[in-house]
């Protein structure tokens, strides 16, 4: 046994499972809302940010809602509803205000190892198609948070954009893109590990690695979570005022763990994924933008299709997709046992119910599945024409578990989102579900805040310390030009990103 090691630790304030980018957020803001609290981060694995956070599994790496279309259904009537775009867009600015000011705080300068600039673009064909982009775009620009997005039918200016998209495309295709200037790239396992890194160097702060948890039980109105070290079995007892379960694709079985009654009836269905990534470092230095199509008809949102451009460790990559696939895993380095043993009584009707109703989901998952190497090739040229194979290499990305819930008029519903779920007393929460999770996570965590501590929420000081981190707090950016214009001028200066704020006048 490791001589530092203490099987039973002093009680702490705050116990995060999960070292990925939910926990950071949580950890960090509530460090800098009251210095004095003890907290305590358990983690499956060796390392931060390995599972969902990390670069290379994640789906999404700065969802404003400039490109992607599946926040932005049309309505039976035609028109556009663009309420989840401008609320996506708006928890995005807030995010970008509270990493501004951990990096003047704390003097980080290394930002571009997680945040650089990227053109945000979205690319269809064919006529229905191009119509839907063009009232997208006419929707989308009403709101100050999309001013500046251009608008294109013009071959020529799109090929401008982005060449590899345009050729070799058929003579006289119709096609219609839009661009955002002001969109981003972020590094979520490399931003998830700078917090981390912070908040290691606080008073009050402990770690453990390689700690699976076992169990979550109530104990003098706080809870006693049990953890067992995966290399030498090594027990580990803590007591805390409060629990936060971060733990992505791994929060589910954690959370029916707890036995609280407001998670009867919550199951998952997990998403698997598939990346094409370029090798071939001429290909990859002729894109520059996120480009995203139109998800096939029954698939998933986080299968949405897109040609990305990323930084990663310094370095540009290009990635094509991703595929999805099935697997009964809820983690990417999890079990095949994670879904059978995630049913239990209270969730089994909505599972059945919300697997009856999503039947084209299901085939188009088993299609997923299926493809070959032709397949995945064919899919890439209906966004890179003269893709070649010998350019792109298969990869696995990260697995997701999409909510499923008990509706009462239903009977189960499957969402595409996120979701806290918490004790009535706010001792205890969980975020169930995927995207656009980490591009919104200090929104999310001003919420869990807000509901969980709700008496110091409305304590001045911390009213204060909110204002200080995020300037817009409480306010609505998307209402307010001049508010979104200051604070998009003081995010961009801090963070290097090297475009003009823009705002409607």
């Amino acid at each position: 046994m490791n001589p530092d090691f203490s099987p039973t630790p002093a009680p702490t304030d705050i116990i995060l499972i999960g070292a990925g980018i939910m926990s950071a957020t949580l950890g960090m803001m509530l460090k800098e809302l009251q210095p004095d609290l003890r907290i305590t981060i358990i983690e499956r694995l060796d390392v931060a940010a390995a599972e969902s956070s990390d670069a290379w599994n994640n789906a999404g790496t700065g969802h404003s809602a400039f490109c992607e279309l599946n926040y932005t259904p049309e309505r039976p009537d035609g028109s556009i509803d663009i309420s989840k775009a401008i609320g996506i867009a708006e928890s995005f600015e807030v995010s970008k205000q509270f990493w501004a000011y951990l990096a003047q705080q704390y003097q980080v300068k290394e930002l571009g190892r997680f945040i650089n600039h990227i053109d945000h673009m979205s690319f269809v064909w064919g006529d229905d198609n191009v119509e839907y982009l063009r009232k997208r775009h006419a929707a989308l620009t009403q709101s100050p948070l999309f001013a500046g997005m251009e608008h294109s039918t013009d071959s020529q200016q799109i090929r401008g954009w982005v060449p590899l998209v345009m050729e070799g495309r058929p003579p006289g295709q119709t096609v219609a893109a839009t661009r955002m200037a002001l969109g981003t790239d972020v590094n979520f396992g490399s931003l998830t590990r700078g917090m981390f890194t912070l908040l290691q160097d606080m008073p009050g702060v402990t770690f453990y690695f390689n700690h699976e948890v076992e169990s979550l039980k109530r104990k003098n109105g706080g809870w006693r979570v049990k953890a067992k070290q995966r290399v030498n079995d090594e027990e580990l007892k803590i007591d805390g005022k409060f629990v936060f379960i971060g733990a992505g694709g791994g929060s589910l079985p954690l959370l029916e763990k707890s036995d609280i009654p407001e998670a009867e009836g919550f199951g998952g269905f997990p998403v698997s994924g598939q990346w094409l990534r370029c090798t071939n470092r001429e290909v990859i230095e002729r894109h520059d933008a996120k480009v995203y199509g139109k998800a096939a008809v029954g698939s998933p949102p986080m299968s949405v299709p897109h040609l990305d451009t990323r930084m990663i460790n310094g370095q540009r990559e290009l990635l094509f997709g991703p595929y999805a696939g099935f697997s009964t895993k809820f983690l990417k380095q999890g079990s095949f046992l994670d879904l059978p043993l995630s049913i239990r009584l209270g969730n089994m009707r909505p599972m059945l119910i919300a697997g009856w109703k999503n039947i084209p989901l299901t085939r188009y998952l088993i299609n997923q599945v299926r493809q070959t190497d032709a397949d995945r090739l064919a899919a890439l040229r209906e966004y890179m024409p003269n893709a070649h194979p010998e350019d792109w290499e298969l990869a696995m990305a990260g697995q997701r578990v999409q909510v499923i819930k008990k509706d009462d008029k239903e009977g189960g519903v499957l969402e595409f989102g996120t979701e806290v779920v918490s004790a009535a007393d706010g001792s205890l929460a969980a975020l169930l579900g995927a995207s656009p999770g980490a591009s919104t996570a200090v929104s999310i965590m001003i919420s869990l805040i807000q509901r969980c501590f709700p008496e110091q929420a409305a304590w001045p000081e911390w009213q204060e310390k909110w204002r200080r981190m995020i300037p817009s707090f409480g306010q609505s950016l998307n209402d307010n030009p001049a508010l979104l214009a200051e604070v998009r001028s003081f995010t961009h200066e801090v963070l290097g990103l090297n475009v003009a704020p823009v705002a409607n006048k």
